[in-house]
């Protein structure tokens, strides 16, 4: 099972649904859910249109999904990832709800991007199955998947999870449950630091990103991936950061802070330190 059924959640399903794994698609109500399938099958249909895919593996994948919104099924999952909204009160009351409905055997993983795994397990009563899986936007495209083992997480369950992320023709990489983990430790800092510049008045956004993509040879401009990430998620996680280690190094920008009190919040928006049609 999957919980929530929006960019990530839908990214997720999908590649376990394409490795005909059944999977149950999950969200507040069925028609959210419903949403995340319809989503799939448009993006899969426009591979197809540009002969990337065959219509036969388009049918294949979506046989194998269910939307749902009924948090009780998750008693006939294996496997059940979380990807919920980056906030530790939404995320621990799910785990809590998953714990009492889900197999006693059950692996519970998270999708979060800078949250404690150990904080999350905790709401549970079988911390020793819960454990971090960290997928990479757009999931069906990006290869990335971080494992992350909370302070009670068996090797058993981290090896079932490294070896199903393998199937999945994903690359797994291990991290300590460190705030932030590998990514986003280096990743958001780094676009902190653009903010900053700007800020600063050093340079346009323009030229920065220009700078990183033809200097640095960076396929995207620091700026331009914030939007694409959305600045109050780039906000959320500094956040993380700063407060799990208590350095200001991860100070977050003020004009970060400005721009999602102005929701100005990237390209979901329409606005962010560029602006979208």
């Amino acid at each position: 099972m999957v919980i929530g059924a929006g960019q990530m959640g839908a990214g997720i399903a999908e590649v376990f649904a394409a490795k005909q794994h059944p999977v149950l698609l999950h969200d507040q109500k069925e028609a959210f859910a419903q949403a995340g399938v319809d989503g799939i099958e448009k993006r899969l249909q426009r591979l197809v249109e540009k002969g990337y895919k065959e219509q036969e593996e388009v049918a294949s994948t979506l046989s194998f999904l269910t939307p749902t919104a009924d948090i009780k099924r998750v008693s006939e999952a294996d496997v059940v990832i979380e990807a919920a909204t980056e906030n530790v009160a939404i995320k621990k009351a799910i785990f809590k709800e998953l714990d009492q409905f889900a197999k006693k055997d059950a692996i519970l993983a998270t999708n979060t991007s800078s949250l404690p795994i150990t904080d999350l397990a905790s709401v549970t009563t079988r911390p020793e199955q819960v454990i971090g899986m960290h997928f990479m936007n757009p999931v069906p495209r990006m290869r990335l998947v971080e494992i992350i083992r909370g302070l009670a997480t068996r090797d058993e369950v981290f090896q079932e999870i490294e070896t199903l992320t393998q199937q999945l023709d994903k690359v797994p990489v291990c991290s300590e449950d460190f705030p932030g983990f590998v990514s986003n430790r280096i990743l958001m800092p780094m676009i902190n630091e653009a903010i900053f510049t700007l800020y600063e008045g050093v340079a346009s956004a323009e030229d920065i990103d220009t700078v990183m993509k033809l200097g640095m040879n960076h396929p995207m401009g620091p700026l331009t991936l914030a939007d694409f990430i959305g600045l109050d998620t780039c906000l959320s996680i500094m956040n993380v950061l700063h407060d799990g280690f208590g350095d200001d190094k991860y100070r977050p920008c003020p004009l970060l802070k400005k721009y999602v009190q102005a929701g100005w919040l990237g390209k979901k928006s329409g606005r962010g330190f560029f602006h979208y049609e």
